[in-house]
């Protein structure tokens, strides 16, 4: 029969390997992982920063953005009543234009019948007077003398009041 050496197990061997295997271990766990550890711990703090600084950010400009549409709806909110003011306060003044526009009408339509009503009465003066000397040439004419003045007045009124009961 043949000899196993080769397959067989040698508990040094063993020992030593596992004496090596050990010894990696312990030499990459110190100069390998620690500071990879570190450097990964480091790495991951910076993210949460960053991640912390974003979310800031976020909630900052959220606030802004809610800020600056609550002044845009005031300042347009404003801006309708300023808006709203100013056409009253056209719609005011056009009134009060036309108002005054209306009484100096009035006033000037009242002055010009008040100036027609003098011109018709200085008109039928006029017409008077000359019927009254009209009168007078011709009553002194007819009668051949000269009449007094109450003479003379007496007949233009009955003449003026014979005129006016046929016109009316």
């Amino acid at each position: 029969m043949q000899t196993l050496d080769v397959i067989s197990v040698n508990l040094w061997d063993i020992l030593i390997s596992l004496g090596n295997l050990l010894l990696l271990y312990w030499l990459a766990k110190r100069f390998l992982f620690k500071p990879v550890q570190r450097v990964l711990a480091r790495r991951q703090e910076e993210l949460d920063a960053q991640y912390a600084n974003a979310a800031q950010a976020e909630a900052e400009a959220r606030e802004n953005r809610a800020l600056w549409e609550s002044k845009l709806s005031g300042a347009t909110d404003e801006a309708n009543a300023i808006l709203q003011n100013a056409v009253d306060t056209a719609r005011n003044r056009e009134a009060r234009i036309l108002a005054d526009a209306q009484n100096r009408a009035e006033g000037i339509v009242s002055a010009a019948r008040a100036e027609a009503e003098l011109e018709m009465q200085n008109a039928a003066d006029g017409v008077r007077r000359s019927i009254v000397e009209v009168s007078g040439a011709l009553t002194e004419k007819m009668l051949g003398r000269e009449i007094n003045t109450e003479d003379h007045a007496r007949l233009i009124d009955s003449f003026l009041q014979d005129m006016g009961e046929r016109n009316d």
